[in-house]
């Protein structure tokens, strides 16, 4: 992870590799029934997300987890190049995170594997950050599953 900035300037960056083409990893990033499949913290939530994916088109991704807590994401698209980036505002229904967050997502082709790159912009403050980062993470690590 790199850091930059202070105050409501706070990024986070994280780098992943997968062993997919590029086109099968963006599409897991731009389909609601792939995001679906992996975007949660963990295999303890059901994920239900809807996704109009163009330039102004909105996302929800609800994560339910076994407990009955429901987390809600929300967003809307604002660039996306196919099969290499998508831009999105980041929010959370309740207010309690990273509303008004900027998210930029990379695909690029290195030898057989796609490099993903995240960059998650304008947080308010460290703690924010930090918890984004273990949640992106931890989202990673299944989207690495259940590719």
């Amino acid at each position: 992870m790199a850091t930059t900035g202070s105050g409501a300037n706070l990024s986070l960056r994280i780098v992943r590799k997968f062993s997919h083409p590029r086109e099968e990893v963006f599409a897991a990033w731009a389909e609601a029934s792939a995001l679906s499949r992996w975007f949660a913290p963990s295999d303890e939530y059901r994920t239900v997300a809807t996704a109009d994916v163009r330039p102004g088109g909105e996302y929800r991704i609800e994560m339910h987890h076994k407990g009955g807590n429901v987390h809600v994401a929300l967003g809307r698209y604002v660039e996306i190049v196919k099969p290499s980036k998508l831009v999105f505002t980041w929010g959370w229904d309740d207010a309690t995170g990273a509303s008004d967050t900027l998210v930029t997502v990379e695909f690029h082709e290195v030898g057989r594997e796609t490099e993903v790159v995240i960059v998650h912009e304008r947080f308010p403050n460290d703690e924010t950050r930090d918890k984004h980062e273990q949640g992106w993470n931890a989202c990673l690590a299944r989207l690495t599953q259940k590719l």
